[in-house]
């Protein structure tokens, strides 16, 4: 089946990080991902939880690859069920980054937010299914401190 959604993004599974001090000459950016990690994991947990990064969702609303396009960008967490087989839900700061529709009405924004929301949840449940989620963890093993992960740093 040909996608007509093309989704990417990276995973850091949030059991796998021990600790998420900040590097004193760490860059604002930096400072301010490590901040936003630390709240997803208080607010989440670690168990079957997953901090998504460096992300796009495009929708090409027509046969074009430049005409009545749409772009977004999301970050966040996404949790699973307790076999880590299924996601269950997913809480993303999802935006807008490019569009070439012309002026696109906030209310259609907003109902495409809620597009990419389900949209993300299909698409980590085929990540599942490619085994790239069992890659990562096992990738990953026990990271010490979230400055030792260098792309989680580099995408900032």
């Amino acid at each position: 089946m040909e996608r007509h959604v093309d989704i990417a993004f990276d995973c850091l599974p949030l059991r796998s990080v021990g600790r998420v001090d900040v590097p004193l000459d760490a860059s604002p950016a930096f400072r301010a991902r490590c901040e936003q990690l630390q709240r997803a994991i208080d607010a989440h947990g670690t168990e079957n939880t997953y901090f998504l990064y460096s992300t796009h969702c495009v929708f090409r609303l027509a046969n074009s690859d430049v005409e009545n396009m749409l772009r977004f960008s999301f970050d966040g967490t996404l949790r699973t069920d307790r076999s880590d087989c299924k996601a269950d839900r997913a809480a993303l700061a999802i935006e807008l980054r490019a569009e070439t529709c012309g002026t696109v009405p906030p209310d259609v924004v907003a109902w495409f937010r809620g597009v990419v929301q389900r949209a993300v949840l299909i698409e980590f449940d085929r990540f599942i299914a490619a085994g790239r989620l069992a890659e990562r963890v096992t990738h990953l093993g026990n990271v010490g401190s979230i400055a030792a992960l260098t792309d989680y740093a580099g995408h900032v």
